[in-house]
């Protein structure tokens, strides 16, 4: 494999990290919702919607600062050393970044970024995570579980 291949397959690959993260957010907030309308206990682990607040958060931070995504910053690097043109590439980088990288105002970002960050805060409220339990607390399931053992 030459490096050119090498650094255009890992450029591919932080794409798809990238694609990943940004599914993520956004279907993340979506399962919240529905989770809670299904009574689906797991969009409520703490873990999960720490890891999802945070993330957008960052988003949110960069777009008010005017920042580029590192992952973003990655890519490119990656490209330029496979010697493409920065957005040039695989099917599948290409694919991706008509989905991940529009063009648009950064203030369009910005606003859209914050109403969306606002979004998850406000699932936070309507469906608030439970709270972390000491090993000594067991859920409804474990109980059962802990008592039907032979």
């Amino acid at each position: 494999m030459s490096q050119a291949t090498f650094y255009s397959l890992a450029a591919d690959t932080v794409l798809i990290m990238h694609a990943v993260f940004i599914a993520f957010i956004v279907v993340g907030l979506l399962l919240v919702f529905i989770g809670y309308a299904l009574s689906w206990n797991w969009v409520r682990n703490l873990w999960f919607r720490c890891a999802h607040l945070l993330g957008i958060s960052v988003v949110v931070i960069q777009s008010w600062f005017g920042l580029v995504c590192p992952l973003t910053t990655w890519e490119m690097a990656l490209r330029a050393r496979a010697g493409e043109a920065a957005y040039a590439g695989s099917f599948i980088a290409y694919w991706l970044q008509e989905l991940i990288y529009y063009q648009a105002a950064p203030w369009v970002f910005a606003t859209a970024y914050t109403l969306f960050g606002m979004l998850v805060v406000l699932s936070w409220l309507l469906v608030p995570p439970h709270k972390l339990r000491s090993g000594a607390a067991l859920s409804r399931s474990e109980k059962v579980l802990k008592n039907t053992r032979l």
